[in-house]
Order: C-alpha cells, then sequence, then structure tokens
C-alpha cells in the first residue's frame, strides 16, 4: 500500500485532526520556534518543549516563486520549460510565530495579505517505495475577492 510519508520527520506531521507543524515552546520565556531547536534565541535558555504549531493563521505576507531554486536544497522540477511557479509566504500562527512556507495560490489577485490560512500537505515528489512525499504548504480558506 502506498501512503504520504513526510519529507522530513521533524518538520510536520500527519495527524488524525490533519498535518501540525512541530515547532518548540521556551519554559523559560514563552517564545516559540519553528522547526524545533534546542535552545532559546530569546532568552538563550535550554528548556524547550515540543509543540505542535497551530494549523491555521494569518497571510502576512507572500510572494510568487516564478524561476527554479538551486537544487539542493530544492527538491522539485528543476528543468525551466517545466518549472510551475508557487506562492510563497509567511503565515502567522495566533499567540506562536509567523512560519515560512509554500502556498496551495500562486495567482495574485486571489492572494492578499490579512487572509485566513490553513496548513495542508501537498506532494513534492515520489519515494523509491512508490510512496508520495509531501511537503506542508498554507491554503487560503477564502480566496481574495470571492
Amino acid at each position: 500500500m502506498r501512503v504520504d510519508v513526510p519529507v522530513d520527520d521533524g518538520v510536520f506531521a500527519i495527524t488524525p485532526d490533519g498535518p501540525r507543524l512541530l515547532g518548540t515552546r521556551c519554559t523559560a520565556c514563552g517564545t516559540y520556534t519553528f522547526p524545533r531547536q534546542s535552545g532559546c534565541p530569546s532568552c538563550t535558555g535550554t528548556e524547550m518543549l515540543d509543540v505542535q504549531l497551530a494549523p491555521r493563521g494569518t497571510l502576512w505576507t507572500w510572494t510568487v516563486q516564478g524561476f527554479p531554486p538551486k537544487a539542493p536544497p530544492y527538491i522539485g522540477e528543476s528543468d525551466p520549460a517545466r518549472f510551475v511557479p508557487f506562492g510563497v509566504g509567511y503565515v502567522e500562527l495566533p499567540g506562536q510565530l509567523k512560519v515560512e512556507g509554500r502556498l496551495t495560490e500562486s495567482d495574485p489577485s486571489r492572494l492578499q495579505i490579512g487572509m485566513q490560512m490553513d496548513l495542508v500537505v501537498v506532494p513534492l515528489s515520489g519515494d523509491d517505495a512508490g510512496n508520495r512525499v509531501v511537503t506542508y504548504a498554507f491554503r487560503p480558506i477564502c480566496a481574495a475577492g470571492s
């Protein structure tokens, strides 16, 4: 049976309630980090709790990636003739932090700063066993102008 496999086990988890980003929270000052870190960038504390981050947030800013990024670290179509542009943005997770990630939408007329976004998984590639390798992305809850 073929399954969805996260591109990296330490970045997000596929749970019964949907995907969740894996971060940390400092026990001393409450600062959240993503991806997970062993120390706090705010207070230099070393006691970090693993947490699942909020699955919904607000689009803080965005752009469209119109050319293939360099590989590595990029995994995907690197042939400029077959490359499909994709949206990239920062999504503010309430009370936590801003997370950079792919957007499922790349049409500028359908993206607007301040719109609500949901965390989803999207296909990235395949593995040797025929499984679908997925990564996280943010999907607009309601397209701008709708």
